[in-house]
């Protein structure tokens, strides 16, 4: 299988390690400037900005997407799930399927804990992210928010003189050193803390996990597909 690869960055050089090392895949194009590359899939790890023109390039080549960059507005998201019509594209805030199972714990014990225990998000990450909180907490405080029985309101930080509301879920965002990334959701009871976590020891999980994405999607019809269609 022919990929292109979308990103010059670290992620980048991780995916392109990785299909070195696998006979089966070929690395047909790396380059932040998408022109006349040939390939069956696109995985992208660049930055937001660059997303508009890389859905115009995949949609006009017929190429499949696997976007693993995060920080987008909404705007571009429409964009996506209009494109996903006609090319099928994989998006997920992370590629790892640890995190993707973290995910489908939380959906399963926050209907149980909600309304008994406080909850916090704190993510952590390397001082050059440049999106804060990240994708995946986002997309953590999303699945937490649609198990509450009742509107949540996200606090960030907390600052002054004030205690802390019953409906609030607190996010705390911590970036420094070379941090490659960690989340942890806190259930804070009486006498007793419930915590789901995951660290990532090294970029390379999500090199694995988008390639993954990518011999998944290749072959597959036109439509917006998520990690969680893989596992």
């Amino acid at each position: 299988m022919d990929i292109i690869i979308h990103g010059t960055g670290a992620m980048g050089k991780e995916v392109s390690n990785l299909i070195a090392d696998d006979k089966n895949l070929n690395l047909s194009g790396f380059a932040d400037e998408l022109t006349n590359e040939k390939g069956n899939v696109i995985i992208d790890f660049s930055h937001f900005s660059r997303l508009n023109s890389l859905l115009d390039y995949a949609k006009n080549n017929k190429l499949p997407l696997v976007i693993a960059t995060t920080g987008y507005d909404n705007e571009t998201l429409e964009k996506l799930k209009e494109f996903s019509k006609e090319i099928p594209i994989l998006l997920s805030s992370n590629m790892s399927l640890g995190v993707n199972l973290m995910q489908d714990i939380l959906k399963k014990i926050v209907p149980v804990l909600y309304g008994k225990y406080d909850i916090e998000v704190i993510e952590k990450h390397h001082n050059k992210k440049v999106d804060s909180p990240s994708g995946t907490a986002k997309s953590i405080l999303e699945v937490i928010e649609n198990g509450c029985q009742d509107k949540m309101i996200e606090q960030y930080g907390r600052e002054g003189i004030k205690k802390r509301e019953k409906n609030e879920i607190g996010v705390h965002v911590v970036r420094g050193g070379t941090i490659v990334g960690e989340h942890s959701v806190l259930f804070c009871g009486n006498d007793e803390i419930i915590e789901i976590k995951h660290t990532a020891m090294s970029k390379k999980i999500f090199a694995e996990g988008a390639l993954t994405a990518a011999k998944f999607l290749a072959n597959k019809p036109a439509g917006l597909y998520s990690m969680k269609d893989i596992f």
